[in-house]
């Protein structure tokens, strides 16, 4: 099947996609009140959308150039913008230069992402990229949660393994941001029109 063309940016999948930037808003919002359980429920409707953008791009046969790009964008600020956020809050667990990896492989990724479709050549997402997302995703669903849950009295043996949890997430996710940027990095190199 053929793509939507590239310049048609109001399409059900594009503005869905649109729609995680006023609930990023209202999630920084959140996190800077530190409304815990907001900003899980909050998170949880942006995750949803962006599964769904993706659906229906395909159900529909309304993919595009300018939604392979759109979208992955709209997610960095999403999630970026939460990682910043949650930098200074105690219980987060996340450090400087964690959120500086995020950051930095979002940044060249997507630097990457627009001159590889400015040459024609389809830069979608890949299976290191998506499962990436997942577990950037799986960071902050635990930490909301977490932050949440420790606002409650909950015994120590529960604190304790959900800090667990929440540490092995983010060196998960982590390990494959930087194994995905490399991935991107080298398929960009082979792809690359001289």
């Amino acid at each position: 099947m053929a793509d939507v063309p590239a310049d048609r940016l109001l399409t059900l999948p594009n503005l869905l996609t649109l729609s995680r930037l006023p609930l990023s808003a209202v999630l920084f919002a959140c996190i800077a009140y530190e409304q815990w359980l907001a900003a899980l429920l909050v998170f949880g409707l942006a995750a949803l959308t962006d599964w769904l953008d993706g659906l229906l791009a395909r159900r529909l046969n309304q993919q595009s150039a300018i939604g392979r790009s759109l979208d992955p964008l709209v997610d960095k600020v999403l999630t970026g913008g939460a990682f910043i956020y949650l930098l200074g809050v105690p219980g987060a667990l996340l450090l400087p230069w964690m959120v500086t990896v995020v950051i930095g492989r979002e940044l060249l990724i997507t630097g990457i992402r627009g001159i590889m479709e400015a040459q024609g050549v389809k830069f979608g997402a890949d299976w290191l990229g998506k499962l990436k997302m997942v577990l950037q995703c799986a960071v902050l669903v635990a930490v909301f949660a977490v932050l949440w849950l420790n606002s409650m009295d909950l015994a120590e043996s529960i604190r304790i393994g959900l800090r667990f949890t929440q540490i092995a997430l983010i060196y998960a996710m982590i390990v494959v941001t930087i194994a995905s940027g490399v991935q991107y990095v080298a398929r960009a190199a082979r792809l690359w029109k001289a």
